[in-house]
């Protein structure tokens, strides 16, 4: 049996503790957060204000980090010192130098794993694009676009000030609402040879952060990219991820992926799984991912989202805010 903890009881906590206790192979044994009117949150399980004091009187095998983002990499190692496995909510760091810090934590602990949440790579519409891309079947990538249009009201903010701090959240819509897009386009496009983009404010919410980003993306077998991510949207709209072959086009969007066959005409291919009562860009791939890190413990075996897996997503972030700042085009390092 698998004892957890699940740290930070804010909203996505509500998604992975359903997921630990749908997991017969587990078992939920304290929660730890800083507001102690929290303390009954979680009935049947052991509460605490202080990460510490838990770590040394809890027997944990594995955490969850749940947490705003700054305070990711300092759990982590906290979590790791005492041995325990971490499933960390994404980002998996503020920026590059902070998440190459964490990989180096997790090349030095073999022992101890760390799994970043990119729960998305789990959604059965991207395993199978990324089945039908690996194939060759419709030959070579030759374009990639990645649009994300949400919204997020200025209350977003004034309810947790840190979000709209560059210190403390690490940038704005591409590391706390498009970070996901940014990891697939990756994993399909391959090795990035360089990054054109711009970011900017186009609502006016007072807040040190991105609300919008735009960036070319060149890859290095010369496929290209176009990446549009906004909260200014009225509404949160569909993420879409379009995949140009040789042969064909592959699109998912309303969580379907969808084949556009040579009659202009689209037909499905796959739908996700939904998860009942959430809000639908969580999706339902939280559980399959925390349930395969849980087996991976259990067996010893690592077919799950590392640090080093997660680190090319922040590098993006950071070309493009730099790409910005500098109005030039970001080449290598990825």
């Amino acid at each position: 049996m698998i004892k957890t903890a699940v740290i930070g009881l804010g909203d996505i906590s509500h998604i992975h503790i359903p997921a630990i206790q749908a997991n017969p192979y587990a078992r939920l044994v304290a929660v730890c957060d800083i507001d102690e009117s929290l303390s009954n949150a979680v009935p049947g399980v052991n509460f605490y204000t202080d990460l510490h004091a838990m770590l040394e009187q809890e027997d944990l095998d594995c955490v969850h980090i749940c947490l705003p983002h700054y305070l990711h990499v300092p759990v982590a190692q906290a979590c790791v010192a005492k041995g325990v496995h971490v499933f960390l909510e994404k980002p998996v760091a503020l920026n590059t130098e902070e998440a190459l810090t964490l990989a180096k934590l997790e090349q030095d602990h073999p022992e101890v794993k760390i799994c970043v949440c990119f729960q998305n790579r789990f959604n059965e519409t991207f395993e199978k694009l990324r089945e039908i891309v690996d194939s060759g079947q419709y030959g070579e990538v030759k374009g990639l676009k990645g649009l994300v249009a949400w919204h997020r009201p200025k209350s977003y903010y004034e309810a947790k000030p840190w979000r709209g701090k560059m210190e403390l959240a690490g940038g704005g819509v591409m590391i706390n609402q498009a970070v996901h897009t940014l990891d697939l386009m990756q994993l399909l496009g391959g090795r990035i040879e360089s990054i054109r983009g711009t970011i900017d404010q186009l609502l006016d919410y007072g807040i040190e952060v991105e609300d919008t980003a735009t960036a070319r993306i060149m890859f290095e077998n010369g496929a290209t990219g176009l990446y549009y991510a906004t909260i200014a949207n009225p509404d949160n709209s569909s993420v879409e991820l379009e995949v140009m072959l040789e042969k064909a086009k592959f699109i998912i969007k309303d969580s379907i992926l969808t084949f556009l066959n040579e009659h202009g005409e689209r037909e499905t291919l796959i739908e996700d799984t939904k998860l009942p009562g959430t809000k639908f860009y969580y999706g339902a791939s939280h559980l399959k991912l925390i349930h395969q890190f849980y087996s991976c413990i259990e067996a010893d075996t690592h077919n799950y989202v590392h640090v080093k897996d997660a680190l090319t997503s922040v590098k993006m972030i950071d070309a493009i805010r730099e790409s910005s700042a500098t109005k030039l085009t970001i080449r290598g390092g990825f």
